[in-house]
């Protein structure tokens, strides 16, 4: 009887199993397909989405698209500067001309970067702050090289950007323009990062050119303006644009910041840059270098020639090596190789890379100054001097050595004192009104306190003799 009844039970959950799966497969196969098409559809698209980069998109994004606040900060820290400039020649006697541009405070006591060319050879300055204050600003040093100047307004608890790092900077990022075009006061454009370590030959006497080039809109009269990130750091320094029209045709660049606050401090601590030099001559990595010498990549710099008793020369660098980093930089070619190198004064040690017959190496190099001596050689612009329209510098130690004592000019204004009396750069000042100067603060200390006849003895190490002269202060 069990047996009947188990056997009855097995068989009716047989048919029922058989009819389910009959209904399944036969009755409704639609819902099947669908079921088994989703489940493939899903899966593929987690795999495609863990395996691509939108996964690191999606809790990395890497700025906001939000400018309000980038634009708020960074125009109340650009100014307009206007610089005015005396013709030269008979036909334009008491003749003077403008340019104007821009500049971006740097600190709260009214320190501001521009360019070079905005400010070049300007007999007076003016800035114009964003709430429409104006200024008499002095310039306090620049440098033809990277196209920059430091100027300087008297007041405080001014706006200012901070400095960003823009070694960070990524191609594609967003980035704002910030200046005075046409001077249409205080505008801002926004565009990305197009490239970097750009090229473009518009400075001259081993300028630095490693540009940061963007598409944001420049014209004239951005220049000193503001590169700024959208966090409102400021990221570079408009300098030019790349145009056969004269007016912006999709292309802008920047001097990169870390490079930018290198050369203003030591504007503003020494009066000059202290630019550390390795002794070498160098030229770009061509594609049949890289075949000759077997690279896997077309990047470095090769080193064309190497100054006997140099910075490089001492540390065992040779022509036809191949100059890959600058500590932990790539160099990929002249433009980073500069302005890498440029961030660093004399006596500082780096470490460079470089191949040399397929291997790879690296030494230390201390770097020094284009006199191949590790001093800081600082420029004195003490006001007393400015008003003489003179530059002097301490002698350095192989100077010293050679010389004494003394005191080094290194530039004169025509349109001043000292200009009248027709001295010229490279003379070595040894005696004030008969009293011997060991230093240029000796000078600077005689000059506060003394005033009328001021005679100067000293020599040029180019020609022979003595020279005085002598002027009415």
């Amino acid at each position: 009887m069990v047996k009947r009844y188990f056997l009855i039970f097995s068989i009716s959950l047989l048919g029922t199993i058989s009819g389910l799966w009959i209904y399944y497969h036969y009755f409704d196969p639609v819902e099947k397909v669908f079921l088994e098409h989703e489940s493939r559809v899903v899966q593929a698209a987690e795999k495609r989405f863990l395996l691509s980069d939108q996964l690191a998109a999606t809790f990395a994004s890497s700025a906001p698209t939000d400018f309000i606040y980038a634009a708020n900060k960074s125009r109340e820290a650009v100014v307009s500067v206007k610089s005015l400039k005396e013709m030269n020649g008979s036909n334009y006697k008491n003749t003077y001309s403008t340019s104007s541009g821009s500049g971006v405070l740097i600190s709260p006591d009214g320190y501001i970067v521009t360019n070079h060319h905005v400010i070049n050879d300007a007999n007076s300055i003016e800035v114009m702050l964003n709430n429409n204050k104006i200024y008499k600003a002095r310039l306090i040093g620049n440098d033809p090289s990277t196209d920059l100047a430091v100027i300087k307004i008297d007041t405080d608890h001014l706006p200012f950007l901070y400095f960003g790092n823009s070694d960070s900077l990524a191609i594609g990022e967003w980035v704002l323009a910030v200046g005075n075009p046409f001077r249409l006061q205080s505008t801002v454009t926004a565009g990305i990062v197009s490239a970097k370590a750009r090229n473009i030959n518009i400075l001259e006497d081993f300028g630095i050119e490693s540009f940061i080039q963007t598409d944001a809109a420049v014209n004239p009269g951005n220049s000193g303006g503001a590169l700024v990130n959208t966090q409102g750091q400021l990221v570079g320094i408009i300098a030019a644009i790349m145009t056969y029209s004269g007016k912006y045709e999709g292309f802008s660049f920047a001097i990169p910041s870390n490079l930018t606050r290198k050369v203003i401090t030591d504007i503003i601590e020494y009066g000059s840059v202290q630019r550390g030099w390795m002794g070498v001559s160098i030229t770009n990595v061509k594609n049949e270098d890289a075949l000759k010498l077997g690279l896997k990549d077309v990047n470095g710099v090769m080193i064309e020639r190497v100054n006997k008793g140099g910075a490089a020369d001492d540390a065992g660098l040779k022509t036809g090596d191949i100059i890959v980093y600058l500590n932990e930089f790539p160099v990929r070619g002249t433009p980073e190789f500069m302005e890498h190198l440029g961030r660093y004064r004399p006596g500082d040690q780096i470490t460079v890379t470089y191949q040399r017959k397929n291997k790879e190496f690296q030494v230390s190099v201390i770097l020094r100054n284009q006199r191949n001596t590790f001093d800081l050689i600082a420029v004195r612009k003490d006001k007393v001097l400015q008003d003489m329209g003179l530059e002097v510098r301490d002698l350095d130690s192989e100077e010293k050595v050679k010389f004494g004592f003394g005191i080094y000019v290194v530039s004169i204004d025509r349109n001043s004192l000292i200009g009248e009396t027709n001295m010229e750069p490279g003379y070595i000042i040894q005696k004030c009104n008969g009293m011997v100067l060991q230093d240029a603060n000796s000078l600077v200390e005689y000059l506060n306190t003394n005033k009328g006849l001021i005679e100067l003895e000293g020599f040029y190490d180019s020609f022979p003799g003595e020279y005085t002269y002598t002027f009415n202060f």
